[in-house]
This record gives structure tokens, C-alpha cells and sequence, in this order.
């Protein structure tokens, strides 16, 4: 019997006339603006300039969410493509599943054109993004919390997670008009959120310790992440795709937690770049006349 649980929202969409609000699309959105504003603060005190951050994040966040559909789509084929699946249901970004890793991936191409574009080095800005993107993920997860889950095997801890049966953003109903409940589990979005924001901390920390440049500080973020995400990954009971017997999002967390330790080994010691505003105002480069100290003329 279970004594205390916590419990989940039983609706996850409301109807605004013809537009559906969706509590996993505005967790979403929620955890892209912190990470902007977060990351923009970091940006400019290790010399970066005001508004690069937006700027590069309307080209990295459409390719983030793409990318990140792309790895859901892949790594959970079944409900689109298995036996009973709708293939155009992958173009519904709106019912939830997006994949980290994917996300990281195509928004790290868009980010990089960015950064061409604007004569910043990828690295650079990818550390000062590194905890902004840990409490994004956090965010983020929230909108499994309204959506019913991704949860763990059943459990009857104090914090066990109430899951009810779901029906189209709503909890469906019983013949007593009460919510089904479907059982108590293990709340690995809580899990998730909690390890996100203390790697976030450690991120932070170990970036200001240590001075991390080059990439460092993303690689800490990318091993701390994937650490914890390996023994969630191992909790939960969705149905998932598996790559040599191991479920294919346990496998990505070794090789890119493993990738990520051998980066900070390979880059250790280099001093912190220095990052470069761009081309200084030619307002500032008039030459000034010694006998009144006014703007020469030109010519």
C-alpha cells in the first residue's frame, strides 16, 4: 500500500478556442529562454558581445528540435512505423519526444553556422552554453511530468510517482468518473531534473575552478549528463530500440560520457581564449588635432 506518492498532472493540453496549449510544448520554450538568458550572461563576461546569443540561437534551435525528433523518431520507431504506427505521427512534435542527443547534434550544426557567420569560434561559445543547456534539460522535463511518461519500473517509495492511464492530453476516466491510475513508479523525470540542475552547479563551479576553455567546459557538461543519465536510462520501463542487447540510449550515454573524458584529457592545460568583440566603432578611430583636441576635418 502506498503510504504517500507524488502526483502527476491529469491534463496536459487545454483547448483556447481552436489552439491546443500544451504543457510539454511551454516546458519546453520555458527551458530554451533560461538557457538564453543564462548563457548570454556567460557569454559576455568572458568577453563575448551582447545579442550574440539570440542570434546564434534562431539558427541552433530549429535545428535542435529537428534533430531531436529525428533521434526519437529512429531510436522509438514502433508507434510510426511498427505494425498499427502512423508514419505522418512523426511530424508531431506538439504529442512530445525529442531526443537529446540528436538535439545536440543538429543544433550543434546550427549553432556552428551561426558562429561562422558571426567570426565566433564554436568551442568558445559552447562552453558559456554548457550549464544553460543542463537547465533547459531540466525544464524540459517537466513536460514529461504533464505528459505521463517516460517513467521508471514500479515502486513503493515515499516519492513513487502516481501515473495515470492517458487519453489524448487528458487522464482518461473510469465508470466512477475518477482518473485511471495505472500504478506507482519510479519518477525519473524527477530523477533527471534534480541531476540536471546539480550538473549544472558543477559545471559552473568547474568552470570558474579550473578556468575551462576550448571546449572544456561542454565536455564536463557532456560526461556529467551522460553519467547520470546512464542509471536513469537503466530505470526506466518505456519500450526502447536496443543495440547489442543494451538499450540504445544507455549505449549513446557510454560512448559520448567516454568521449567526453577523453576531449577534457586530449585538451587539458590550454589557457583560456580570449574571445574577440569584433571591429571597434570607426567613430572611435577619428584623429584628434593637438591645437583644439576637436575631430580633424577629413580630407
Amino acid at each position: 500500500m502506498i503510504l504517500a506518492a507524488i502526483p502527476s498532472p491529469t491534463q496536459g493540453v487545454w483547448e483556447l478556442g481552436p489552439l491546443p496549449i500544451r504543457a510539454y510544448a511551454l516546458c519546453i520554450v520555458a527551458g530554451i529562454v533560461a538557457a538564453v538568458l543564462l548563457t548570454e550572461k556567460r557569454w559576455v563576461a568572458r568577453g563575448g558581445a551582447p545579442g550574440d546569443v539570440l542570434d546564434i540561437a534562431v539558427w541552433a534551435v530549429p535545428f535542435g528540435i529537428v534533430g531531436g525528433r529525428l533521434y526519437h523518431v529512429i531510436s522509438s520507431p514502433r508507434p510510426y512505423f511498427g505494425k498499427g504506427g502512423d508514419p505522418l505521427r512523426a511530424f508531431a512534435i506538439w504529442e512530445g519526444g525529442l531526443g537529446i542527443w540528436g538535439a545536440i547534434a543538429l543544433g550543434g550544426v546550427g549553432a556552428w553556422i551561426a558562429c561562422r557567420r558571426r567570426g565566433i569560434p564554436l568551442p568558445a561559445f559552447a562552453d558559456a552554453l554548457a550549464p544553460g543547456l543542463l537547465v533547459a534539460q531540466a525544464v524540459g522535463r517537466l513536460g514529461i511530468w504533464f505528459n505521463n511518461e517516460l517513467y521508471g519500473g514500479p515502486t513503493d517509495l515515499p516519492w513513487a510517482l502516481k501515473i495515470y492511464e492517458w487519453d489524448n492530453g487528458h487522464a482518461a476516466l473510469g465508470a466512477d468518473g475518477q482518473p485511471i491510475v495505472l500504478g506507482y513508479f519510479h519518477p525519473t523525470f524527477l530523477y533527471e531534473l534534480l541531476w540536471n540542475l546539480a550538473a549544472a552547479a558543477f559545471v559552473i563551479w568547474a568552470d570558474r575552478r579550473f578556468r575551462l576553455s576550448h571546449g572544456r567546459a561542454f565536455a564536463v557538461y557532456a560526461a556529467s549528463y551522460c553519467a547520470g543519465r546512464l542509471w536513469i536510462e537503466l530505470l526506466r520501463s518505456d519500450p526502447a530500440e536496443h543495440f547489442f542487447g543494451v538499450r540504445l540510449n544507455v549505449f549513446t550515454s557510454i560512448i559520448v560520457g567516454l568521449g567526453a573524458v577523453a576531449y577534457l584529457v586530449w585538451q587539458r592545460g590550454r589557457p583560456r581564449e580570449v574571445i574577440d568583440r569584433g571591429p571597434k566603432d570607426d567613430a572611435a578611430e577619428v584623429p584628434v588635432r593637438e591645437d583644439d583636441h576637436r575631430p580633424a576635418e577629413p580630407g
